[in-house]
């Protein structure tokens, strides 16, 4: 089928994730519809630009089964992007039943009402999960999909079982799901509490004096950074496979948290931190995952893909885009100040 006349569900779609392959759904034709969990603010900041395109917002929530197995009637997609999840590793200590019912059960629930729908209508849906890099914890890198999973938080855990969950369902019932096992994936659209964003929203903050410390958890764990944009098009090409597989997607590099720190000062050209970075135990997990990097040869020699972008790289492009939000912050700041 072309691109042009296929319809695709996110869920997940007001993320990081969700607005960069809504982006690339609409540039190939598609139509896109997500599902997005109702609040009393707005949050679709990220997919603002794309509302008057072909993209249809639904409400609903991955802890409702009747809810999901109605938008599937009504949207009737050709693939679907399960990108929903309590995605943040140190929340998920906070709230292991909340995570493990979004990101277990709530995958759990998807896939059960895709195999509801097929069978009572006969239209084949393509399912692809995200799955995290977190769940091989502390097995020794570089990890692939033959590495053990060894999940050390809750949000890991959860994943597991969602990516296992998955196989089930492929092997059993003959979906055509893949499970995405993505390495840190970045961008300017990261949410500021994930710690890449956290770095380069600080740096630039400090550089025009709107901060005045950065606190951080383990400057040693070592992370495979790569580009969120690249990786969209790694989930796509998963669905656009004859046979659906899992894959590890990643740079096949990594890095410490301290070096993204010191790139993100060569960036904002700040010769150093040492008075402003303070080592925080509030932000250190109860079980560290020191080192994830992951090897993507599978990836590359079955789906053709690869990263366009290194880690230091990426985090100038953050701190370009931060420093711009720095710069209008400090204009309605002073702007403030001059008519008190």
């Amino acid at each position: 089928m072309p691109d042009s006349f296929k319809t695709a569900l996110i869920s997940g779609i007001t993320g990081q994730d969700g607005s960069y392959l809504a982006e690339l759904l609409l540039d190939k034709g598609y139509t896109v519809h997500g599902i997005i969990r109702r609040a009393s603010n707005f949050n679709t900041q990220r997919i603002d630009h794309l509302l008057d395109k072909r993209l249809t917002l639904h409400y609903g929530d991955m802890l409702d089964p009747a809810c999901l197995s109605a938008i599937l009637y009504k949207v009737q997609p050709d693939e679907v992007y399960n990108l929903a999840a309590q995605s943040h590793v140190k929340v998920s200590f906070d709230q292991p039943v909340y995570t493990a019912d979004t990101v277990a059960m709530g995958t759990l629930r998807l896939l059960e009402a895709i195999r509801s729908y097929r069978d009572r209508t006969g239209k084949e849906i393509r399912f692809y999960q995200a799955g995290s890099s977190e769940m091989f914890g502390r097995s020794a890198a570089p990890q692939s999909e033959t590495t053990p999973f060894r999940p050390c938080s809750p949000y890991a855990c959860a994943k597991v079982h969602a990516h296992w969950t998955v196989v089930n369902y492929r092997e059993a019932y003959g979906l055509h799901a893949s499970n995405g096992i993505l390495f840190n994936h970045e961008s300017p659209r990261r949410g500021e509490t994930f710690v890449t964003r956290k770095i380069t929203r600080a740096v630039t903050r400090i550089k025009l004096g709107l901060q005045k410390e950065l606190r951080l958890g383990n400057l040693a764990a070592k992370r495979d950074w790569g580009f969120a944009g690249d990786y969209v098009r790694a989930m796509w090409l998963m669905l656009q496979a004859f046979e659906p597989d899992d894959y590890v997607i990643a740079t096949g590099e990594n890095a410490s948290v301290a070096d993204w720190v010191d790139w993100a000062l060569e960036a904002a050209e700040i010769k150093s931190l040492v008075d402003y970075v303070t080592i925080d135990p509030r932000y250190v997990r109860p079980i560290e995952v020191e080192e994830l990097r992951g090897n993507v040869t599978k990836a590359r020699d079955c789906l053709h893909w690869q990263s366009t972008m290194n880690a230091r790289a990426l985090c100038h492009m953050m701190v370009e885009a931060d420093l711009v939000l720095a710069k209008r912050e400090k204009i309605l700041l002073d702007s403030e100040i001059s008519t008190m």
